[in-house]
């Protein structure tokens, strides 16, 4: 049905139009600060984690978590799993061996796993300060093997310093994986892995400054 002009005009006469030379101003929402804003923020949160994480199998997810919480372990939650890890303790696990060098003893245990080294219920990087060579001496006989991501090495050492103890802890991975099988042995025994450095330091003797320094002679 078509409307009439003056009809048309005398509906528009009753709508109030903006003025044009004010500018337009946005109506503002008040948020309260405690639950909205909370609410909007957890929404964005995890409508970002769904868009960026793909859907992963339970067990994936699983093992994901685990490795995780073992990463991040340190201190007493260390200990805590290293003594999970090794019910009974060092001297009831099946694959032991003994390292020594110079004063140090090192019992190591072998379980498989990913290459994961503790001494002493520490990380052994924290535990050898970092040191890249100390730390390669604990992996050297896993790696002549292939092995390196194959088990988990768990040592308590005692006696002598850390270079010490890191030689003795490569000795005694060396004689853990010739328990596991004597085909071990000629790979490492030709790399010399299963030699035991029978050098330490002499004795001081009595009237003598160290071992062999003696004190100057003097004549008169």
């Amino acid at each position: 049905m078509a409307l009439s002009v003056s009809s048309l005009a005398a509906a528009l006469s009753h709508l109030s139009l903006p003025s044009t030379s004010k500018p337009h101003q946005a109506s503002l929402i008040r948020i309260h600060p405690s639950s909205s804003r909370r609410a909007v923020s957890l929404a964005l949160r995890a409508s970002a984690a769904e868009a960026a994480e793909p859907d992963l199998p339970a067990e994936e997810v699983v093992a994901v978590e685990e490795e995780a919480g073992e990463d991040a372990l340190s201190g007493v939650a260390l200990r805590k799993y290293v003594k999970k890890r090794l019910p009974g303790g060092f001297a009831a696990q099946r694959i032991t061996a003994t390292g020594r060098r110079k004063t140090a003893i090192a019992r190591v245990v072998l379980q498989e796993g990913t290459g994961k080294v503790f001494i002493n219920f520490r990380d052994a990087k924290e535990y050898l300060q970092g040191n890249p060579m100390w730390m390669e001496y604990c992996k050297v006989p896993l790696a002549t093997l292939g092995f390196e991501n194959n088990y988990d090495v768990f040592v308590k050492v005692h006696g002598g310093g850390l270079s010490g103890q890191a030689q003795a802890i490569c000795l005694g991975v060396a004689r853990a994986l010739v328990k596991i099988s004597t085909a071990n042995k000629v790979p490492l025994r030709s790399e010399g892995l299963l030699t035991r450095d029978t050098r330490i330091v002499e004795r001081k003797k009595a009237g003598l400054k160290k071992a062999r320094k003696r004190p100057q002679f003097s004549k008169r």
